[in-house]
């Protein structure tokens, strides 16, 4: 690990330890963040007031707890109203769920009753709840419910050759949450998902072939949001580890969903059906 690396991942500790929420990065990587949020600030949405569910297990592969200690911090100086469980019961609360402005959810390989499926599922389809996650904490949680896919718009099913080094590709500079970011690049798994073609996508990544040759130049989706019933649904493939969020482009993305996601109730339906397939006449 180099200097420059060590001293990042000090920064992060240091930050999540204070209780800041905010990722301390040094030098071009603080001009970059600070650059993007420029052409973000005029038409941001706002956490202020916001009732937040911050739901967090599972396999801790995925450290569900470090990025507890780094995005509630977070929220909260934003200005939103922080409700954290480490329980899935948490979705049984029907008053509670039903009154949330935003779910965020960690909870990566693990199972789910009818109960607290139904509970979850009903805030964000009938009671227009957003949610929002990243990784294997949103769209690799429920192997086994498929409506629940359904909601998140996509399953993860492979990460050929694991650990990698890849690139992101912002595609859309003009939706707000990808507005002002350039491509990056990241080291982590590279996710390979069965997607719901009825999402917007923001971001992608291609696939070399170098460890699954007959998925050479495939063009995935990493960052994309939709809807569910009445429900926001913001998903982001990045986020493998904790240290996944030193990179500023991918943090700042985060956020951005986040807050998007946040607004459900407060906004009409975003129209932006754009078939991946061609419709027949």
């Amino acid at each position: 690990m180099s200097n420059q690396q060590s001293n990042r991942r000090q920064f992060i500790r240091s930050s999540m330890a204070a209780g800041a929420g905010l990722v301390f990065l040094p030098g071009k990587m603080i001009n970059a963040a600070n650059k993007a949020k420029a052409h973000y600030s005029a038409e941001s949405p706002t956490l202020k007031g916001k009732k937040v569910l911050f739901v967090y297990g599972g396999w801790e592969g995925h450290d569900p707890e470090k990025t507890r200690d780094l995005f509630v911090p977070w929220l909260r100086s934003e200005g939103a109203e922080v409700s954290v469980f480490d329980t899935l019961d948490a979705y049984l609360d029907e008053e509670m769920m039903n009154s949330l402005d935003l779910i965020i959810q960690i909870w990566t390989m693990g199972e789910i009753t009818k109960e607290q499926e139904k509970g979850l599922l009903t805030a964000v389809k009938d009671h227009g709840v957003g949610i929002a996650g990243w990784h294997g904490g949103l769209g690799d949680s429920f192997r086994n419910n498929v409506e629940y896919q359904f909601m998140v718009g996509g399953q993860w099913v492979a990460h050929p050759g694991g650990v990698i080094d890849y690139s992101v590709q912002i595609i859309d500079q003009e939706d707000p949450v990808t507005r002002g970011l350039n491509d990056f690049d990241m080291h982590s798994e590279q996710y390979y998902m069965h997607v719901d073609p009825n999402v917007k996508v923001m971001a992608t990544t291609r696939f070399t072939g170098e460890h699954a040759p007959w998925i050479d130049g495939c063009t995935m989706p990493v960052v994309w949001k939709k809807v569910y019933g009445k429900g926001r649904v913001f998903y982001s493939a990045l986020g493998h580890v904790i240290a996944d969020f030193e990179v500023p482009e991918m943090l700042e993305i985060q956020k951005r969903g986040i807050r998007w996601a946040a607004e459900s109730k407060y906004h009409p339906f975003e129209e932006w059906r754009d078939p991946v397939y061609p419709v027949s006449k």
